[in-house]
């Protein structure tokens, strides 16, 4: 509606009906709110957490167990257990990055869980740190002999265990950070043989299967003998990726290293290492090595 309320003025009056039943379907537009935006907070939040090492302290006696977490509340996600079996629940369940456990618990104590630890392929890469009042060479050698990283006798400097679990999450790092940059799997460098005989086992299975175009997630998992949530949570456990980041990590290297000896066109490589399209392969080519597979050949000429 226009008014004239003056000179050269119009008022224009503009009537918006805000009832849905005054408009047809057709008008209707239904925009629904991010539910990441509304929980960005909370999502940061989970992130932060998630970005933290998981240390999992296993400990009978309240009183230590509370100055164990006091010490590494503020930089680890802490999981505790007051006995060696629920210490083992929780390991497979959680899949913590470390372990801190006791020796003498009810139930099973921490020669036990260490021993289920180790010999466990879905846990056998994570390290564990044993303590105990016993003092004397022939319980630590029993304590290692188990496959603990660490013993440390009671009382302990916090100083010295803080070094210890920081040291023990460096080394797994940079095996982390080794099999992340060059994409090898190399059984020789496990620090269990539990470790090793899995490492086996993956290469095995790769060197088998890894150019078929149908070697998916879920065919690895059942090759491996695991669940692919066991699968997955392993890998990112020892190199940091997904099942199928891995699988083409794997095809990648293959490639790259076809392309060095090879006359065979980079189409042609693309499907022989196990591609759908040359064109998804130059993508993570170029993802990975930061040029495409013509540019590499160019180089390597």
């Amino acid at each position: 509606v226009a008014n004239n309320i003056g000179d050269n003025r119009i008022q224009f009056s503009v009537t918006l009906p805000a009832t849905k039943n005054a408009f047809t379907e057709e008008e209707i537009q239904i925009k629904s709110i991010s539910s990441k935006a509304v929980n960005t907070e909370v999502e940061n939040e989970i992130a932060s957490k998630q970005d933290k090492t998981k240390l999992l302290i296993v400990e009978d006696n309240t009183d230590i167990k509370d100055f164990i977490v006091s010490l590494f509340k503020d930089s680890f996600v802490i999981i505790t257990a007051n006995n060696g079996q629920e210490g083992i629940d929780k390991t497979l369940e959680k899949l913590p990055d470390i372990v801190i456990s006791d020796i003498m618990m009810p139930v099973k104590d921490g020669i036990e869980l260490c021993h289920e630890i180790k010999t466990n392929k879905l846990t056998s890469h994570i390290p564990v740190v044993l303590l105990t009042a016993k003092v004397g060479e022939e319980n630590e050698i029993k304590g290692y002999k188990t496959g603990a990283d660490a013993y440390i006798t009671k009382p302990f400097s916090s100083e010295k265990l803080k070094l210890i679990v920081s040291q023990l999450i460096e080394t797994r790092k940079k095996l982390e950070a080794y099999y992340s940059k060059t994409f090898n799997i190399n059984p020789e460098l496990a620090i269990t043989s539990t470790e090793s005989d899995f490492l086996k086992d993956l290469q095995k299975v790769l060197e088998e299967h890894i150019t078929d175009t149908s070697f998916t997630s879920e065919k690895f998992s059942k090759l491996m003998l695991m669940s692919r949530t066991q699968l997955h949570r392993k890998l990112n456990a020892i190199v940091g990726m997904s099942t199928s980041e891995f699988i083409r990590s794997q095809r990648l290297k293959l490639a790259k290293k076809l392309l060095q000896e090879s006359d065979s066109s980079i189409s042609e490589i693309a499907y022989q290492v196990g591609f759908n399209t040359p064109s998804y392969f130059n993508k993570c080519f170029k993802e990975v090595y930061g040029t495409t597979p013509k540019e590499y050949i160019t180089k390597r000429d």
